[in-house]
């Protein structure tokens, strides 16, 4: 007999959305997911890929033993054992090492391949303090936009999104909001209806700009100079709000004297817009009220990201935006839901909190230190042998042999290639956690809906089990994910999380953040000088750092998100692989110039290595500019490898954030 149930959850994945879910199960199988149409902002709409976690949840592929490795890194060799027995390599290891070289060569490699703060940052957290493991910094996303936004702003949050219904201009820059953020298309397909135009600004027609009502295709790493060009435009024509100006900002005089030095002709040589162009998006920004700014990721991953983000984030002010229904900027919205870290990670367990640190941008780079060397790794939430920079680097590291390395995933990732042992990883349909957005304004209770699989644990098990195996006998190791989850609740100091308790979580599924009048802008704006920093003594220092205007080599590569994955995630689905391509899209005239048609394969090389795609030409890129999306697992038989052989390791001019846009490439025909 067949009985179905239904249960909420919540999507995990690193997407602003954080969709709520409603999961149907037949005979304790997740056989559906659907979006939630109780939620007050996801609303019942979900993405595709999504839809696909059931097939995801129950792959044929899935890990559910722990594994050792039997023959040489990289050739995917391993048998079965216990989870007891692997605990004893574990810890017998970590013990070695720590005792031999000190407990900071052991390395947490981590990100948010599960969102969940209790599986993201929480018993991992205690675990590698209480070792005084290496610190890791985590900077491989949005740390860039995020740094030049507070230099702005203070803090590092925006505007109620559900509040976009009013706006009469609606801003979306350098984000593919369809792919990436489809509920805010929602919202701005609402404000449309009254009226409201739709601009996108960005490198690549994508399916983004095609929707929009207006699209200025500028040239890579020129949102600096864009900004700078409409702050000139918009003081020149008066189209500011100097009442707004004098109460709420510092620094105007010395932002007006800046400016001049960007009249429309030289931004239109620097972003590749025309006069007219810049003339009509200043106007059309300038004019028309309330005005959003829809702030996305794909700028900061340039060099000058920083830099570009803390400008853009500037033009709310000018024109007085801030506190309009409808009005002001988002980046982000993460910071609103302050968790009590301190409680969730304990740091003060950590016995040398400012020692040596890893970005993790540069493990390639780590790996190779014979002065200090990082003798562990413990890969969770991530796969950095396809999401990292300067990827035969991070190869050549991870091939170390007295590189000891544990890999906890749902799958045999690409970086599973180089692991000593392998663990299996409960989805988060197994675990309870809790979720805040950085985009909406609910946070989320997720309650298991199914028995873990097979052997599979999730993080807070594993480094829970972990710490007794290496005897550290703190009391916070007895916690159990609902302790921890009221523990992030419990923060005084947060007025956003205020009144908001696990049972009513429990309950209800969500609650929604406490926001009022005078705890966001422009009433309070949290920098040192309580006002919008229109002018700063870090731009001295971003100056140092505009995009290049040489290049060695003749075709700026742009590697964002495609439609069905996320980063490497869901990438080994083929019902999602079938709707995708890995190719790269040129300019005709670029093609032509090099004798390449649609269809043909071309290889990209740098000094850094070389990957082969398949070209598809297109108007949809700029002369110059060349543009691949997603992260294609390895497959050797398909001689596929990661874009990321092709990307730098350096760093953003502020946050430590990877420049994977920043990437210059030569290409030839392949025979």
């Amino acid at each position: 007999m067949t009985t179905k149930t239904y249960h909420r959850a919540v999507c995990p994945l690193d997407c602003p959305d954080t969709c709520s879910l409603l999961v149907e199960k037949e005979n304790g199988k997740i056989t559906k997911v659907d979006g939630n149409p109780d939620h007050p902002v996801t609303n019942g709409t979900i993405c595709h890929k999504v839809r696909k976690m059931p097939e995801r949840t129950h792959h044929p592929d899935r890990l559910l033993y722990p594994m050792k490795r039997t023959g040489k890194k990289g050739d995917f060799s391993f048998e079965r054992i216990t989870w007891d027995q692997a605990y004893e390599e574990i810890t017998s290891r970590f013990k070695r090492i720590i005792e031999k070289h000190g407990s900071q060569a052991i390395l947490p490699y981590s990100f948010f391949g599960n969102m969940g703060i209790i599986n993201s940052e929480g018993m991992d957290r205690r675990f590698f303090n209480r070792m005084g493991a290496r610190n890791l910094e985590r900077t491989i996303c949005n740390t860039a936009g995020a740094e030049g936004y507070k230099v702005t702003m203070g803090k590092a949050v925006g505007i109620d999104p559900e509040e976009t219904i009013h706006s009469k201009v609606i801003i979306v820059w350098g984000c593919n909001l369809i792919s990436t953020n489809l509920h805010q298309v929602i919202y701005a397909n609402k404000a449309r209806k009254n009226g409201a135009r739709i601009v996108v600004i960005d490198v690549h027609r994508n399916r983004t700009a095609k929707w929009a009502d207006h699209f200025y295709q500028i040239k890579p790493g020129s949102d600096d100079a864009l900004a700078f060009g409409l702050m000139h435009l918009l003081i020149k024509n008066e189209w500011i709000d100097r009442t707004f100006i004098n109460r709420y900002t510092s620094g105007y005089e010395d932002l007006q004297k800046r400016v001049e030095e960007y009249p429309p002709e030289k931004v239109s040589a620097l972003t590749g817009l025309k006069v007219e162009q810049l003339h009509e998006l200043a106007k059309m920004y300038g004019t028309i009220s309330p005005s959003f700014l829809r702030i996305g990721n794909g700028l900061q991953h340039h060099k000058n990201g920083g830099r570009s983000t803390r400008l853009i984030s500037c033009l709310p002010a000018l024109t007085g935006q801030w506190g309009k229904i409808g009005g002001g900027a988002l980046k982000g919205n993460a910071g609103y839901a302050e968790w009590n870290t301190y409680k969730l990670q304990r740091p003060d367990l950590h016995p040398n909190p400012a020692g040596p640190s890893t970005n993790m941008n540069q493990i390639g780079l780590a790996l190779q230190d014979t002065a200090d060397p990082i003798k562990a790794l413990f890969i969770y939430n991530s796969n950095p042998a396809q999401v990292a920079p300067n990827q035969k680097l991070v190869r050549k590291g991870l091939m170390r042999e007295d590189l000891f390395t544990v890999v906890h995933d749902l799958f045999l990732t690409d970086s599973c290639r180089y692991a000593d042992i392998v663990l299996p990883a409960t989805s988060h349909f197994e675990n309870l956690d809790i979720y805040k957005s950085y985009w909406h304004l609910y946070i989320q209770l997720n309650e298991p809906v199914m028995a873990s699989l097979g052997e599979c644990k999730s993080n807070f098990t594993l480094f829970k089990e972990l710490a007794a195996r290496m005897d550290y006998d703190d009391e916070c190791f007895q916690d159990t994910e609902e302790n921890m989850i009221r523990d992030a609740l419990d923060n005084s100091s947060s007025p956003y999380l205020n009144g908001i308790t696990f049972e009513q979580l429990k309950k209800d599924g969500w609650a929604k953040l406490k926001l009022d009048e005078t705890t966001t802008f422009p009433e309070k704006i949290p920098t040192a000088s309580g006002k919008i920093e229109l002018t700063s003594s870090v731009d001295r220092l971003l100056d140092q750092t505009k995009h290049p205007e040489n290049r060695e080599k003749p075709f700026q590569l742009i590697s964002g998100p495609n439609h069905q994955f996320l980063n490497s995630t869901f990438s080994n689905q083929k019902s999602l692989q079938a709707l995708e391509k890995p190719v790269v899209f040129i300019h005709p005239s670029d093609a032509e110039f090099r004798n390449i048609q649609s269809g043909d394969f071309i290889e990209l090389f740098n000094d850094l290595g070389s990957v082969s795609l398949q070209a598809e030409v297109t108007e949809d890129v700029s002369e110059g500019v060349l543009i691949t999306q997603g992260l294609w697992w390895d497959d050797a038989q398909k001689e596929r490898y990661s874009i990321n052989f092709l990307t730098s390791d350096e760093l953003s001019d502020l946050g430590k954030g990877a420049t994977f846009f920043t990437c210059y490439v030569d290409i030839n025909k392949s025979s």
